[in-house]
C-alpha cells in the first residue's frame, strides 16, 4: 500500500463518536492509525506526521490506536463453510503466550483472534466457543492439524477434520502477521491488553483495507458483503 493510498482512505463516519473530543482532525488520526496497523512503529508514525506538518507525540498516536480498538470495529457476521483454525506463539515480557486465529477459507476473512496465556484443548475450546457467539457455524467444517482441536470441537458439537493442505491459509496469515511484528516486536514489552489491541488493529487492516490477490484485488470484507 502506497502513501497516496493511505492518504486517500478514511475510516467510516460513525467512528467520529470515538474521537469526538480529539483536537486533531479525524482524517489525520485515521491515517496515523493505518500507518501503525500496516507496520510503522509509534515513533515512525509520529515522524511521518511531523513531515506532513502535524506535531503530535507517539503517546497521542497510541491513544488513537487504543480508542479505535475499543470502538469494536469487528468483521461482519459470517456463515462460513470451511474455517482453518490454529495458534501461534508470541513472546510478551519475556514469556510465551499464544495467539489463536480463525480464517474463512473462501473469503479469506479473519473471523476472530484471541490471546491466551497457554495453549491446548481448553484454550482452543474457549476460542471456538467465542467464535460460535460471533458467527453462524451451523454448516461450518473446521480444518485442524491435531486431535486436541478435534476434542475441543466435539465438546461444542462442531464439525471438523484433520487437514494439512487447505488449512495452510492460516499458516500463511500467521507468516504475514509475523513479518509485521518482527520489525518492531521480537519480544513484546507491555500488557497483554496492549498487545491484543495491536493484533486487533492488524486484523482490521487485513479484513477491511488490504487487497487480496486471490480475491481479484478485493478485501475480505468486500468479498463477504458484496
Amino acid at each position: 500500500m502506497t502513501l497516496a493510498d493511505l492518504l486517500s482512505e478514511c475510516f467510516a463516519v460513525d467512528l467520529e463518536e470515538t474521537w469526538e473530543r480529539e483536537r486533531t482532525a479525524t482524517p489525520v488520526r485515521a491515517f496515523a492509525v493505518q500507518l501503525h496497523a500496516t507496520g510503522c512503529s509509534l515513533r515512525e508514525t509520529k515522524e511521518i506526521l511531523r513531515l506532513l506538518g502535524v506535531e503530535r507525540s507517539h503517546q497521542a498516536v497510541w491513544q488513537w490506536v487504543h480508542r479505535l480498538a475499543d470502538s469494536g470495529h469487528n468483521p461482519p457476521e459470517a456463515k462460513p463453510k470451511r474455517v482453518a483454525v490454529d495458534e501461534t506463539a508470541v513472546k510478551i515480557n519475556g514469556e510465551w503466550s499464544w495467539l489463536y486465529a480463525a480464517i474463512d477459507i473462501e473469503t479469506k476473512l479473519i473471523l476472530d483472534v484471541e490471546l491466551f496465556g497457554r495453549h491446548g484443548t481448553d484454550p482452543a475450546a474457549a476460542f471456538l466457543h467465542r467464535l460460535s457467539e460471533k458467527h453462524d457455524l451451523s454448516d461450518t467444517v473446521f480444518l485442524v492439524d491435531g486431535y486436541g482441536y478435534q476434542t475441543a470441537l466435539s465438546r461444542l458439537g462442531l464439525s471438523g477434520r484433520l487437514d494439512y493442505v487447505e488449512r495452510n491459509l492460516i499458516e500463511k496469515w500467521f507468516h504475514t502477521l509475523k513479518m509485521r511484528v518482527d520489525r518492531f516486536h521480537n519480544s513484546w514489552v507491555g500488557s497483554h491488553g496492549s498487545v491484543r489491541e495491536w493484533f486487533i488493529q492488524f486484523v482490521q487492516y487485513y479484513n477491511f483495507q488490504r487487497p487480496h490477490q486471490a480475491l481479484d484485488g478485493r478485501t475480505p470484507v468486500e468479498e463477504v458483503t458484496n
